[in-house]
């Protein structure tokens, strides 16, 4: 049973337009940072830079958070970040979580995945949670830091020029003023507009990959259900002969439904009511839902799997939607856009702090391509099968389905291939501070994080300084900054790591040396000791006394060395920052 259209369970505040004071027709204020769009990516980048003191503007066309229906997954790495962040609390209370999925052919279940999750773990490898409540909470936390995030609503920008001795001009018109245009200078201009970016279009580049034709009707219901929450494809379902059905269930009873649409059917006549609601309820019915339900929105998506050659132009760089559109099976979209947000901000933070060359820019951008073929490999993979192109990758999907049932070796082929945090195996970072420390030393490691990879999580001891000890996670040690992992306590050391903090306090480098023991090996060092009970996390970085990790303020790791030292630490961050 129908209801009529309600709307979505929110009520987002609205904000006027405002035009900073201007002298002729120019803001007079550089800002150090403009950031152009003030979705998820735009303000996870607002909240990385300000945890290192640099202030930004945001400049957003709308007049509050989005509404509709747009990203709903957050994984594992996104909820790593926004916990850096100091707002994953709001994210893990509202948000549903989930480990896995099932795949059904027709009417029989053929292929059942499980994302990684053990008792090390302190964050679900996923939640579903609605995009508008994304940026609420995103934007709460931009709130609380009005001293060096400043947004400007109802903004868009309609022209760029960038000036010879760096930095850029953009020209702005805010709604609601006398829709004349004004001018605003910033060193530092970070395109987050989305897919359709102005400040792409404004400088000429284009998008390169594939488009593939076929194409989902989204549809967002709200339906009161006691089911689970989980990943449900639905291939060839009687309620969508010959395509495919996802469905994904959110917080307030909201339900998000993809169906394909088959390659004879117009897209404007298929998200009208009158022939979304019949297939909608085709679909709950088949799934054994039987209470009354409501449509919310309705809308067409298009999968795109494109991307921009290099995501840094002199003084604009780009990240999220505006530098790469990725399929949205396997939910790459917002958290590989969150994940560029990292990456640039801590190195565009240390380039506005003074403490880096704008080098350092580069490797984001090589980074982050990098991972945008990686994700851009992974989601057309599972586009190719979800969407076939071409009659012979239908054949092969049917055929696979058509097996999987009683052949577990096909089974794999139907992965959805979710989104993991990817390595940045020949990142020119990694590879100029190995030039500068050697890369000998890390040969000889047989396991763990090689440079550029992400560190993984780990339960841990701390002690809380009354001779009691309280339960945290190895992530938990991660500030924004660099943090030396040392393992093993050395009397004959601790001087020299005290030298290397004062040093790099001195020169306004954000950094933290951590002693980890196994056991109650704690009191052979002068510093304070983290315990790693059981031993594990020594086993899984394959750490002896004497072993150091250093980690990126992103979580990846810098370096290693089996025999680390204060003086290698150092030149290692000397050459990531001189890059």
């Amino acid at each position: 049973m129908t209801r009529p259209f309600t709307p979505y369970p929110f009520s987002p505040r609205h904000y006027p337009g405002e035009v900073p004071p201007l002298v002729d027709g120019r803001d007079p204020v550089t800002r150090p940072v403009a950031i152009v769009g003030g979705g998820p990516v735009g303000m996870t980048l607002a909240l990385a830079l300000a945890r290192q003191g640099v202030r930004s503007v945001l400049i957003e066309a709308d007049d509050s958070v989005c509404t509709g229906s747009r990203a709903i997954c957050i994984s594992r790495r996104s909820l790593e970040i926004f916990k850096r962040l100091g707002v994953v609390d709001g994210f893990l209370q509202k948000g549903l979580p989930w480990t896995g999925g099932r795949s059904f052919y027709r009417d029989a279940e053929v292929f059942r995945f499980a994302m990684h999750q053990d008792d090390e773990q302190s964050l679900p490898p996923m939640i579903n949670i609605a995009q508008y409540q994304i940026e609420q909470f995103l934007l709460d936390e931009v709130e609380r830091h009005a001293d060096l995030i400043e947004v400007r609503w109802q903004t868009r920008v309609t022209g760029i020029e960038q000036r010879p001795e760096g930095g850029a001009m953009l020209t702005l018109r805010t709604a609601g003023s006398d829709d004349s245009a004004w001018r605003m200078r910033a060193d530092w201009v970070v395109a987050c507009d989305g897919g359709r970016s102005t400040i792409r279009d404004a400088l000429g580049l284009k998008l390169t990959g594939t488009t593939y034709e076929g194409r989902y009707v989204i549809v967002d219901i709200e339906l009161d259900s006691a089911r689970a929450t989980e990943r449900l494809a639905y291939f060839d379902p009687p309620s969508n002969p010959g395509s495919t059905v996802l469905v994904h269930k959110q917080p307030d009873n909201v339900w998000r439904i993809d169906y394909q649409l088959r390659d004879d059917e117009d897209p404007d006549a298929a998200v009208k009511p009158e022939n979304v609601m019949p297939r909608v309820q085709s679909v709950l019915d088949s799934m054994g839902e039987t209470g009354a339900w409501s449509p919310i929105w309705i809308t067409v998506y298009k999968a795109n799997a494109l991307t921009l050659e290099r995501y840094r132009h002199g003084s604009v760089l780009f990240a999220g939607d505006a530098a790469h559109l990725v399929p949205i099976f396997g939910v790459r979209g917002a958290n590989s856009g969150i994940d560029d947000a990292d990456n640039l901000g801590w190195k565009l933070g240390c380039v506005v702090n003074g403490i880096a060359s704008p080098g350092l820019l580069d490797s984001y951008s090589d980074e982050r391509v990098f991972a945008a073929r990686e994700n851009l490999s992974y989601g057309m993979k599972s586009t190719e099968f979800m969407a076939p192109p071409s009659f012979a990758f239908d054949l092969m999907r049917t055929a696979v389905l058509g097996l999987a049932e009683k052949h577990a070796a096909v089974r794999p082929l139907i992965n959805p291939r979710q989104t993991h945090a990817i390595a940045y195996v020949k990142s020119p970072l990694g590879e100029a501070v190995g030039r500068a420390v050697g890369n000998a030393d890390d040969d000889a490691f047989s396991r763990g994080p090689a440079p550029g990879t992400v560190l993984p999580e780990c339960r841990l001891r701390e002690p809380a300084g009354d001779g009691t000890s309280k339960a945290i996670h190895l992530t938990d040690l991660l500030a924004p900054g660099f943090t030396a992992l040392r393992f093993g306590a050395d009397l004959a050391q601790d001087d020299a790591w005290r030298q290397l903090q004062r040093t790099l306090d001195q020169q306004r480098i954000p950094f933290r040396a951590i002693t980890l023991v196994s056991g109650d090996a704690s009191g052979a060092s002068t510093a304070p000791c983290v315990v790693d009970p059981g031993g594990h996390l020594h086993g899984m970085l394959d750490a002896k006394p004497g072993t150091v990790y250093l980690i990126r303020p992103d979580g990846h790791v810098l370096a290693r060395w089996c025999n680390g030292s204060a003086a290698a630490t150092q030149r290692a961050l000397n050459a990531a920052l001189t890059i």
